[in-house]
């Protein structure tokens, strides 16, 4: 690949089996004009192993997951639906992946209430949570006490 300007983006002078680090936004385009592959580790991999890992955890322990996790999950899904859509994947995959989504989600998510209900700081757990994770755990954590006050009296 020559000199190569993708929007703002400048790729520099490639040659085949050379990777770089580019933008997703810039990847998806090269990928999809058949000018590039994808590197990254299958999304599955990673789930699996996430699910494996919440799974031997105890009930108010969560094992911690990449910033971008769901965003990388969202992607997989749509991708594999379209692609299962053009003939490209099988149905059965689909199901497969979208079943594993929901177990480590609603795992995190029983978790999630648990802690939010007990004295847990949200610190404790910032490592460990998603941004889509931790805003969940600040509303519930606030909905949680709040509804405790209206129930036991006292300030919030």
């Amino acid at each position: 690949m020559e000199n190569l300007d993708v929007g703002d983006f400048h790729i520099e002078r490639l040659g085949e089996g050379e990777s770089v680090d580019l933008p997703r936004w810039v990847a998806d385009e090269l990928i999809a004009q058949g000018m590039a592959e994808s590197s990254e580790t299958p999304f599955e991999n990673e789930i699996f192993g996430a699910l494996g890992k919440e799974k031997m955890m105890g009930p108010l322990q969560l094992s911690a997951l990449p910033a971008e996790f769901y965003v990388k999950m969202r992607r997989r899904l749509a991708a594999l639906t379209a692609a299962v859509a053009e003939g490209k994947s099988r149905k059965e995959d689909l199901e497969k992946l979208r079943a594993v989504c929901y177990d480590l989600v609603g795992i995190r998510l029983s978790k999630l209430l648990s802690l939010s209900s007990s004295s847990t700081p949200a610190s404790s757990l910032a490592e460990k949570l998603t941004p889509e994770e931790a805003s969940f755990f600040a509303l519930s954590q606030s909905l949680s006490r709040e509804w405790k006050a209206s129930l036991l009296g006292g300030g919030k």
